[in-house]
């Protein structure tokens, strides 16, 4: 059992993120992203949501940017998931970034790792 960290980040999540070097990006997907298709490395977190997953990577993990999905496509909308990401992000002194999803897809595609939440 290590302590301190959250039970959400199993053995090969931790592995991961202990392998990713400066400039590597990690991408957390909710159930509806198409991760087993365009992830380089697929970790399944079946069960486990988008927003508690990303709390607990955000604290092990200093991160350099967080960048979200946009609402509708359009960088300037917000949802309610989209403001508890900003916060979750705020918390971690970032401030995170909204893209389209020209901008978004194929920074995934090229992310490190993808973990796909429920």
């Amino acid at each position: 059992m290590l302590i301190g960290i959250s039970p959400l980040l199993g053995p090969d999540l931790l592995h991961t993120l202990r392998a990713m070097g400066h400039g590597d990006e990690i991408a957390l997907v909710d159930g509806n992203y198409p991760a087993a298709e365009h992830a380089r490395r697929l970790i399944r977190a079946d069960g486990i949501p988008l927003l508690p997953m990303l709390q607990a990577v955000l604290a092990i993990l200093p991160v350099e940017a967080v960048m979200r999905a946009a609402l509708n496509n359009d960088p300037a909308q917000a949802g309610a998931i989209h403001h508890q990401i900003d916060a979750l992000a705020q918390g971690c002194g970032q401030s995170a970034t909204s893209l389209s999803g020209d901008q978004l897809y194929p920074r995934i595609r090229a992310a490190y790792a993808v973990v796909a939440t429920s």
